[in-house]
């Protein structure tokens, strides 16, 4: 098992658009390649040693080395120019090009990188790594700013960037892991609020201890040492039936709700129970089920089939109330 500071609840937001490597080699070296993001990543709590970590605890005999090759301030033709020295010297089986902050946020005085020396930059250290043996994984630029909305100064210049880097990743048949995306979609769900900073960032840009936690785990998702999760729809059904229901007719009833797994495709999973709350909270409601959906066009084809149509005409007169929930969770 991994280390709890990794494998929190948060930790395990799916990583839309990434594609993952087969897993490391016993005796392989791993380097991070990157700006001030890579560099801090290497320190006591970052993504870099948060990952050496979970390496060291679930193969403590594999021998692999991950090393930090994160600078401070630096961009895609910086790394161009030291990747020979900070990389290929180590001769890694693997290397993590995460970049694309400072590309971007130096625009503001003048000193980013023009999109196509952006993108030739990015198949230049690609081509290299590889011409030297190694597999690379390239990250695209994760936030700058933590608002959701695309209200951040420099959202739609960093998601121009970002596709960029999805182009050069297809282009080049390299595996993505998508940091943007992954961001993003963790800041719709847990930045109601919309802060500008300070739920996986410091200051917009630079990861807190959380946003390290949840870059390590999205890294060992895309070296294929962590089977990512998947995000389903979760439709929740409670009944308070009335006080005449005999017990033949709740075995028919839940017999029938279970069967529609069979009988819809679309259902991925069906589970059942009765309260057994010691709080009084029930509001008298004494049995819930448990419908998982993979997308909401599932659930879309499962509300008006005709399997679902004949349950419901099951439950006429059956029931003093229902409720139903329905919600996007991890699994």
């Amino acid at each position: 098992m991994l280390d709890s500071r990794i494998l929190i609840t948060m930790a395990a937001f799916m990583v839309m658009g990434t594609t993952a490597l087969a897993g490391l080699k016993d005796g392989e070296t791993i380097v991070f390649l990157g700006d001030s993001i890579t560099q801090q990543g290497a320190g006591p709590t970052g993504f870099v040693t948060l990952f050496r970590e979970a390496i060291e605890k679930t193969r403590p005999q594999s021998a692999i080395k991950v090393i930090g090759a994160g600078i401070g301030g630096h961009k895609v033709p910086d790394l161009e120019a030291r990747l020979d020295k900070d990389v290929l010297a180590h001769k890694p089986a693997v290397v993590v090009i995460y970049i694309g902050i400072n590309d971007v946020w130096h625009s503001k005085n003048g000193k980013g990188t023009p999109p196509d020396k952006y993108e030739a930059g990015l198949r230049s250290l690609i081509k290299r790594c590889n011409e030297a043996g190694a597999r690379v994984i390239l990250s695209t630029p994760s936030v700058i700013g933590e608002k959701h909305d695309g209200s951040n100064e420099l959202d739609k210049l960093l998601g121009e960037y970002a596709a960029l880097s999805r182009k050069v990743a297809a282009d080049t048949a390299t595996p993505l892991l998508d940091l943007n995306a992954a961001f993003l979609g963790y800041l719709k769900e847990y930045n109601i609020a919309n802060q500008p900073q300070g739920v996986l960032t410091t200051d917009g840009v630079h990861l807190n201890e959380s946003g390290d936690r949840f870059a390590a785990v999205r890294m060992l998702e895309a070296t294929g040492e962590v089977t990512p999760r998947t995000r389903v729809l979760r439709h929740v059904v409670l009944f308070k039936y009335k006080p005449e229901i005999t017990a033949a007719q709740l075995d028919e009833i839940n017999r029938a709700f279970q069967d529609l797994k069979r009988q819809i495709p679309q259902v991925r999973d069906f589970e059942r129970g009765t309260n057994n709350s010691p709080e009084g909270l029930d509001k008298g409601f004494t049995h819930g089920y448990l419908i998982t959906f993979s997308s909401e066009e599932d659930r879309a084809a499962y509300l008006p089939h005709p399997a679902h149509k004949k349950f419901v005409e099951l439950l006429g007169g059956k029931l003093e109330e229902p409720m139903v929930f329905d919600y996007w969770t991890i699994e």
